[in-house]
């Protein structure tokens, strides 16, 4: 049996339902919860080292949420961490060296 502490360490993702008097039952658009994930899992999803973005979160250089003392980061965090990564194609030449000549044997 499985017990609180233990389901609170999960690396699966959290759903949190929001409260039924929250938003009217009738909008189409209702979301159904959202999805927090631990370090471990959001690290999973990254590709990244889960000791990065827990320092990076602690840096508070990447997005993340706090529930308590609790790091967790949602879906817009993760796709916010990616979008800042993003570099566009530079300009080097292609041997990757930046001011660098070839030279010619005379």
């Amino acid at each position: 049996m499985q017990t609180d502490d233990e389901a609170l360490r999960r690396s699966d993702p959290i759903a949190l339902e929001p409260p039924s008097h929250s938003q009217p039952t009738n909008s189409s658009t209702d979301e159904v919860g959202r999805l927090l994930y631990t370090p471990t899992a959001a690290a999973e999803r990254l590709t990244v080292g889960e000791s990065w973005l827990r320092r990076k979160a602690g840096q508070r250089l990447i997005p993340c949420t706090f529930v308590g003392k609790h790091l967790r980061f949602t879906e817009d965090d993760l796709r916010s961490i990616v979008a800042a990564g993003h570099r566009g194609p530079s300009n080097r030449d292609q041997t990757g060296r930046p001011g660098r000549r070839r030279r010619t044997r005379r």
